[in-house]
């Protein structure tokens, strides 16, 4: 099992409709008692369950996860936190969103620097 730590090493989400808790499991890293306490804490997670109670995740619900699992165990968060910042309305970037916000505005500002120095050049 992967180390909480590293959600971005994580497998690719398949391109199927439903998962079972146990695909959920192994694509998120996560034990499927977990997966079920999830459940009760976060409202947003709700799986579709059929027959005999069985649980059918679809991909929202597994991107889901994966959000969570990394409030969780990436950023630190407690169960109480990551409920609210899974709920609040206003959409605070993430440190994650924040840093590729940053490298974009140096990639530009160093493509605009180029073009700069292009033109002294003249």
């Amino acid at each position: 099992m992967l180390e909480p730590t590293h959600n971005n090493e994580l497998p690719p989400i398949p391109g199927k409709r439903y998962f079972t808790i146990g695909e959920v499991s192994e694509l998120c890293a996560l034990k499927p008692h977990v997966l079920r306490y999830w459940e009760q804490e976060f409202p947003q997670l709700k799986p579709v369950k059929r027959r005999g109670n069985r649980r059918y995740y679809q991909r929202q619900d597994v991107e889901t996860i994966r959000t969570i699992r990394s409030l969780l165990y990436d950023q630190g968060y407690t169960i109480g936190g990551a409920r609210q910042r899974m709920s609040s309305d206003d959409e605070t970037p993430t440190p994650v969103e924040l840093q590729q916000v940053l490298r974009d505005c140096i990639t530009e500002l160093s493509e605009a620097k180029a073009l700069l120095s292009i033109g002294d050049g003249d």
